[in-house]
């Protein structure tokens, strides 16, 4: 079988929005490629290594493919997604001097392709992401987070989810009930659980991502504890029971939660503007005392988030930074609960 392969070169940046326009547009896989310079620093802290080979994309650009069926109207895709793209630069996202291309190619030339460049990764101290093809031992005391991302959600090696896991490895103390806000394959609810949390709520709002973190979930035996919904969490937050998300898949009442509302932890991986529009809820969902983990966000964005996060009543604890990405650590009052658990 062939497929349309439309490739765009752009920004870092945007790598997050194109990839959402692709996976709109019913792309069947996306794969993203960053820049592989000399210059580039590689983070080896947990014995990483780095099996794909230098390229010659820029420092702060990336190359993004989305694959369509052979037949598909290339001409209209490729319009919609330079209108979707032009856009970006209103919600202050630079995708730069942006080229697109198409070209027909084999089914073979891409669809397990990727495959050979994911290897087992240490992402922190003790967790490891392994994906299910490869054959990996632990040491003694790490755990291993099996996954199979399929082509759309990731393999957990983008910066913003391994600031992601080494924050909750500082904040889980273990039995916290915890909230993963666009879970996407599921990769932080399966490590909050391994590193000691009781319950997690992982929410998307994307099908596919719910049935694939569904899938994952299953792969690490996990079951019994996280619940995955189809939602976002003001609909979780606000929802009795008759409510419906996208797709019809009914939202289910705050009672039939695995967890209980307020809880301890929210992480949220995600676009620094989704992050904006629903802090005043996260701040609702926590606890007294609760920690906020907000992720996916770009340096030029940090300011923005900062100051949401303080209007809305958080105090700023920690910040974490990987290439250009910024995750912060952010802290619902100070309290008598909050001291108990320090």
């Amino acid at each position: 079988m062939k497929w349309h392969e439309i490739t765009i070169s752009t920004s870092e940046e945007s790598i997050e929005m194109i990839t959402n326009f692709l996976h709109e547009a019913d792309a069947d896989g996306v794969s993203i490629e960053e820049t592989g310079s000399l210059n580039r620093p590689r983070d080896t802290s947990f014995g990483q290594w780095y099996e794909h080979d230098l390229n010659d994309i820029p420092e702060g650009e990336a190359v993004i493919k989305g694959y369509f069926p052979e037949g598909s109207d290339t001409d209209a895709l490729l319009a919609n997604l330079r209108e979707s793209i032009d856009q970006l630069r209103e919600f202050d996202i630079e995708p730069g001097d942006y080229e697109l291309s198409v070209a027909l190619v084999d089914e073979e030339d891409w669809a397990d392709a990727w495959k050979q460049y994911f290897k087992p990764l240490r992402v922190t101290p003790s967790l490891t992401i392994k994906p299910t093809w490869e054959d990996y031992v632990g040491e003694p005391g790490e755990r291993i987070i099996e996954i199979d991302p399929g082509m759309a959600f990731g393999t957990g090696t983008h910066p913003t989810t391994a600031l992601c896991l080494r924050t909750l490895e500082q904040v889980i103390e273990g039995g916290e009930e915890v909230i993963d806000v666009g879970t996407g394959s599921g990769i932080l609810a399966i490590g909050a659980c391994l590193l000691g949390a009781e319950r997690v709520l992982a929410l998307d709002l994307d099908p596919v991502a719910v049935q694939s973190a569904i899938g994952n979930i299953a792969l690490n035996n996990l079951e019994d504890k996280i619940q995955t919904h189809l939602s976002d969490l003001l609909g979780v937050l606000r929802a009795d029971g008759a409510n419906t998300a996208k797709g019809g898949a009914t939202i289910p009442s705050v009672s039939e939660l695995n967890i209980n509302v307020p809880v301890d932890v929210v992480v949220a991986n995600i676009l620094a503007e989704i992050i904006l529009l629903f802090v005043d809820d996260v701040y609702e969902a926590l606890r007294p005392g609760g920690t906020y983990i907000a992720s996916g966000i770009f340096k030029n964005k940090e300011e923005l988030v900062e100051q949401g996060l303080i209007k809305a009543g958080f105090e700023i604890v920690g910040r974490e930074r990987e290439e250009d990405w910024i995750a912060f650590v952010a802290r619902k009052g100070k309290t008598v609960y909050d001291q108990t658990r320090e």
